[in-house]
């Protein structure tokens, strides 16, 4: 997650709300938190009214995260992405004895845990003399310009890789703001473009390169050196298999990359809904429990996992849901231009090397600050727009090797 410091998005009250949501989500009480996001929904429909000649009024609010994009334009993309992540995941379901995960489901001590994380964001660039990383119930990152740079994760014992996964994805962010050109700073062009453009950072690193056959051959060992004790004999295929299993959860942030755009699209309906009010506050637990069974087949049994899982209605960003899954399209597109500039790429990352992978991103995308559109970038950079077909692509040669099965 990205939070801007110049505030885009947030509303007056949105630290009363954030701090509502944080005991809210701790009682699991969607009540006790329901005045604090209607009242938030007020500020979010006074604000649409200060605007005019839009198609939908989420139109406003998707602008303050993704510039020039159009509601319709997002239901398009999420319908095409809907259409292929549904039969790939029943298929990858059926299938699901073929990968076992319970090798990154031990009790791994949270003080290695934090060497593993600190040891790999370094890898991937975090330098100590301008950034910090340190602990938040939601993971997010943010920055002061291209030298102050912010990063956080959250830990759990069980889980080996929520907190490696959460670093990897926040320091991506991190990256992004700390390449936007000298040149740039202090200027109106000295930030990034657009929200999708900076999710695609965070997902490429987590995912194409952290859930990667190569670099979990760098991982593997390392795990097995700080946590002989829990997993002596871990080996980096079975890693690679384990942290790429596709298994419908609960909680968005720690989706696999197949479920997780699904998680999502619901996210993003009900946006609309609320901002269109065919949704009443009140119903919003109800509705999100039955199309989580609908889309992802699980019975929700408490609001944390639900409906208060995320932070950002507590602070009144609604819009932003989107630009996540708009950002694994964009990695999709990115990934594809670097397999072609790049072509050794596979063998750097299974070396540890991952210098020339930063150094592309930043000259293709981070140092560019917003001197261009998102559509503009896309164009210079992989030859079109926003497009679906590659992540897609990319996810069934990935998972088709990690299931044996033909997606």
């Amino acid at each position: 997650m990205w939070r801007s410091p110049s505030g885009a998005g947030r509303r007056p009250s949105a630290s009363i709300g954030q701090e509502a949501w944080v005991k809210a989500r701790a009682n699991s009480d969607f009540a006790s938190f329901a005045p604090y996001l209607e009242h938030n929904l007020e500020l979010a429909h006074r604000y649409v009214d200060c605007f005019d000649g839009y198609e939908h009024p989420y139109d406003v609010l998707l602008d303050d995260y993704e510039p020039g994009m159009k509601t319709s334009e997002v239901a398009r993309l999420f319908a095409e992405l809907k259409a292929e992540l549904v039969p790939m995941i029943a298929t990858l379901s059926e299938n699901a004895e073929r990968v076992d995960e319970s090798v990154i489901h031990r009790t791994f001590a949270v003080d290695r845990q934090r060497q593993l994380v600190a040891d790999v964001v370094r890898q991937m660039g975090f330098d100590p003399s301008g950034w910090r990383m340190d602990d938040a119930v939601h993971p997010f990152a943010t920055s002061f310009g291209n030298r102050d740079v912010r990063i956080t994760t959250r830990w759990n014992e069980t889980n080996l890789v929520s907190a490696l996964y959460a670093g990897m994805h926040e320091c991506g962010h991190g990256l992004y703001e700390a390449g936007i050109a000298d040149s740039l700073q202090r200027t109106p062009l000295g930030q990034t473009e657009s929200l999708s453009l900076h999710e695609s950072q965070s997902r490429l690193w987590e995912n194409m390169v952290g859930r990667g056959r190569p670099f979990c051959g760098v991982l593997a060992p390392r795990i097995v050196e700080l946590f002989s004790d829990v997993a002596p004999t871990l080996d980096a295929e079975s890693f690679y298999r384990a942290v790429n299993r596709v298994s419908p959860s609960f909680i968005r942030v720690e989706a696999d990359e197949a479920t997780y755009g699904l998680h999502v699209i619901l996210r993003f309906e009900l946006e609309q809904q609320l901002i269109d009010g065919s949704l009443p506050i009140k119903e919003l637990p109800e509705i999100w429990n039955a199309r989580f069974r609908e889309y992802l087949g699980l019975e929700v049994t408490d609001d944390a996992l639900g409906v208060l899982q995320d932070v950002h209605w507590s602070f009144g960003a609604i819009g932003y849901f989107p630009t996540y899954a708009l950002g694994n399209l964009i990695a999709g597109q990115l990934w594809e231009r670097l397999d072609r500039d790049i072509p050794e790429l596979d063998d750097k990352l299974a070396a540890g090397e991952l210098g020339d992978l930063r150094e592309w991103l930043r000259e293709h995308i981070h140092r560019h600050g917003s001197k261009f559109s998102t559509t503009e970038l896309l164009e210079r950079v992989v030859g079109g727009p926003m497009a679906v077909a590659p992540f897609v692509s990319y996810l069934k040669r990935k998972l088709s090797d990690v299931y044996r099965v033909e997606l």
